[in-house]
């Protein structure tokens, strides 16, 4: 093949795969709900700013907060991006000293979870530097904020450390009360670009129904990630089970209760820890992926014709980069996360994310979740890793009725995790 048609199959293939409708392979998109915009014309900018205000919710943000502060940002602009959020996290972390200072300690423990998210999010679009500080930095006030504030809370939030191969796994343990029953438990993980403090947003709503929480980064993920440089692997399950292993040796858990619920990537990484795990008693994959590049799998022949020439496949994804930003983030992250070399590596590494081999070993009940609005997935996407199981299974859409129907239900949390949770306490019953 020319060097010429190898560069437009890559650009074809790069921005299908974040699902840009105009460059989708082999045709616009499929029709998705229109999304409202909040700020930012740009999706990744926008789709980033309401996964802040979602947390309002929760405690996670105040709506003003957000939006006066997406305002002063230069639309695509990664340092623009840092300077707003670093700056408004810093306020917020020194009122919450000053509430501190004064005894006022509800006020202090709010403002630090709210400063906790928004230090999360400065460095977003940083990762193009790995060795730029500015994203260890605002990842350890992150954590130093959550963790101060759980020390405020009326539940018990621990700290822990999960054994893992030869080193350990950072994660927390939350209880919805102090007694000593053995109770129902979620396992909570993220997926390509979370940490464990912003997790504690979505687990309240499980804390409220009397669920314990654990929470753990994996491979590639927060702290695991920045502190001890563990990078994804595919073979998740080789990091869920000494999870498991530790939730059913604490008094707290209900060893027959344990379900484990992946957020974003880990729609994918969950599904494929049930294949093998078979002591839970759910899993949640929020949203459902059978293969992280869906439809959008490039043939064996593509392949075939960007490794010919790998050096003109790597200079047109960074061509490409330059000109899209949800693109540029996706690849920066993904060389940052998996430890690849060059964009075309990153893309070949990905491609083994796939439950092809193993999904028909998933034996308990599991939720598929997909949606109309999911700007990453498409709902055949979804739907693809509800066909193929063979366990007990439920496909649970969000098509904008309860306006949660973007990736993972931003900005519609509450109702998302009401019906979720609803699925989850039926089959743990």
């Amino acid at each position: 093949m020319h060097r010429n048609a190898i560069l437009s199959l890559v650009a074809v293939l790069a921005l299908a795969t974040l699902g840009t409708e105009s460059c989708a392979l082999g045709g616009p998109a499929p029709a998705a709900a229109a999304r409202p915009v909040f700020v930012f014309e740009d999706i990744t900018f926008d789709y980033e700013l309401q996964r802040n205000i979602g947390y309002a919710v929760s405690g996670g943000a105040d709506i003003n907060e957000c939006l006066f502060t997406a305002h002063t940002i230069v639309p695509g602009d990664g340092d623009s991006w840092f300077n707003a959020w670093n700056g408004l996290a810093r306020r917020i972390h020194a009122d919450a000293t000053g509430a501190l200072g004064k005894g006022q300690k509800v006020s202090a423990r709010e403002a630090l979870l709210r400063a906790s998210n928004y230090y999360r999010t400065a460095a977003f679009f940083l990762h193009g530097n790995p060795s730029d500080p500015r994203i260890a930095e605002t990842a350890d006030l992150s954590r130093e904020t959550f963790r101060k504030a759980a020390t405020l809370m009326p539940r018990p939030v621990e700290t822990i450390r999960i054994p893992y191969e030869d080193t350990t796994l950072p994660g927390y343990f939350l209880q919805p009360d102090r007694s000593a029953a053995p109770k129902k438990t979620l396992i909570l993980q993220t997926g390509f670009d979370g940490t464990g403090e912003e997790l504690y947003f979505t687990a309240v709503f499980a804390l409220d129904r009397g669920y314990n929480v654990l929470i753990f980064e994996g491979p590639g993920q927060g702290a695991a990630l920045l502190e001890q440089g563990l990078h994804f692997r595919h073979d998740w399950e080789n990091v869920v089970t000494p999870v498991v292993d530790y939730a059913l040796g604490r008094p707290e858990v209900d060893s027959g209760k344990v379900a484990l619920m992946g957020l974003s990537m880990g729609g994918f990484l969950s599904p494929r820890a049930a294949a093998f795990e078979h002591r839970l008693a759910a899993c949640v994959a929020n949203p459902g992926q059978f293969d992280l590049y869906g439809t959008k799998r490039p043939s064996p022949d593509a392949w075939k014709q960007m490794l010919a020439d790998p050096d003109a496949a790597n200079q047109e994804l960074r061509a490409q980069m330059k000109n899209n930003v949800g693109l540029r983030w996706w690849i920066e992250n993904g060389l940052f996360t998996t430890g690849a070399a060059t964009p075309l590596d990153f893309m070949k590494f990905w491609g083994e994310f796939t439950l092809k081999d193993v999904v028909q070993d998933i034996r308990c009940p599991t939720l598929v979740i997909g949606s109309n609005g999911d700007h990453f997935l498409t709902l055949a996407d979804s739907r693809a890793l509800y066909d193929k199981l063979r366990s007990p299974k439920t496909f649970l859409t969000f098509l904008g009725s309860h306006q949660a129907n973007q990736h993972c239900q931003v900005g519609g949390m509450a109702a998302g995790m009401a019906l979720i949770l609803d699925w989850l306490d039926g089959v743990l019953q």
